[in-house]
């Protein structure tokens, strides 16, 4: 059995779908490119896929993350075109690496969050950071299935900044962008938390709906706060297993060898 780790995105009006409906386009995808799966065993067999950690419905990633399990081998960059071809544009498989290390999901532990405010000024936009970053606890409220739930959004932000607006982006009115990373915890802070914090501590609250898209997902460097790339180490083993051949290839041969 081959098992291949896939990232892939949600862009574009794309952001709006569900999970669920990301599984159901997928298993159609692997069907069209015609992808040899290990299946589970049991009266209703399903595809051997196992999705990690994905982006609430409604906001863009370019950091979602997935692993597959195959009966026979397939080189993973074919694959990775196969299926993209497969996909509707928006949800595009961008990487593809053979798994040869453990814990896909144990590396997923901080997202990168970018968050489009229009309509709210970059001053106002600092100012309310500020605010933020200062505060020893953030209090917030999310309504759960079991009614609503208050906690503390402060410790899981690493890291909150402003942006400039990017160049092909409308001038013509006001428009904050921030930057954050945001540890994975329990329970998880989402970027709309974020925004109901910066509400809470500096009453910031943008006229229209934040556009949010997840730029990064994988290991967070406790020195940096940076987040890396989750399929490094895979990319890295595979490199260690393709030198070992060529340097023995290269090795020089003991006189007096047969």
């Amino acid at each position: 059995m081959q098992r291949i780790r896939l990232r892939y995105t949600k862009r574009g009006r794309l952001r709006f779908t569900s999970h669920r409906d990301f599984q159901r386009a997928f298993e159609r995808a692997l069907r069209r490119a015609d992808v040899p799966m290990a299946y589970s065993a049991g009266f209703t067999p399903h595809p051997k896929v196992s999705y990690a950690n994905a982006a609430p419905t409604g906001t863009g990633s370019e950091a979602e993350y997935l692993e597959i399990a195959l009966t026979d081998r397939r080189d993973p960059e074919t694959l990775r075109v196969l299926l993209d071809e497969s996909l509707p544009t928006g949800l595009d498989v961008v990487d593809a690496v053979e798994a040869r290390t453990s814990g896909l999901a144990d590396r997923l532990t901080a997202s990168v969050w970018e968050l489009r405010l229009d309509g709210v000024d970059p001053a106002d936009a600092e100012r309310a950071v500020a605010a933020f970053t200062k505060a020893d606890t953030v209090e917030v409220q999310r309504m759960t299935k079991n009614g609503v739930r208050t906690f503390d959004a402060r410790p899981a932000v690493m890291s909150l900044e402003t942006h400039s607006s990017q160049a092909d982006r409308p001038t013509d009115q006001p428009c904050a962008i921030l930057r954050l990373v945001v540890r994975h915890v329990t329970p998880a802070v989402r970027p709309d938390d974020v925004l109901s914090g910066l509400r809470a501590v500096a009453d910031l609250a943008p006229p229209v709906p934040a556009a949010v898209t997840r730029l990064a997902q994988g290991l967070l460097d406790e020195e940096t706060g940076t987040v890396t790339d989750p399929l490094a180490p895979d990319r890295e083993a595979a490199e260690a297993l393709t030198a070992v051949p060529a340097a023995a290839a290269t090795a020089p041969v003991p006189e007096g060898s047969a």
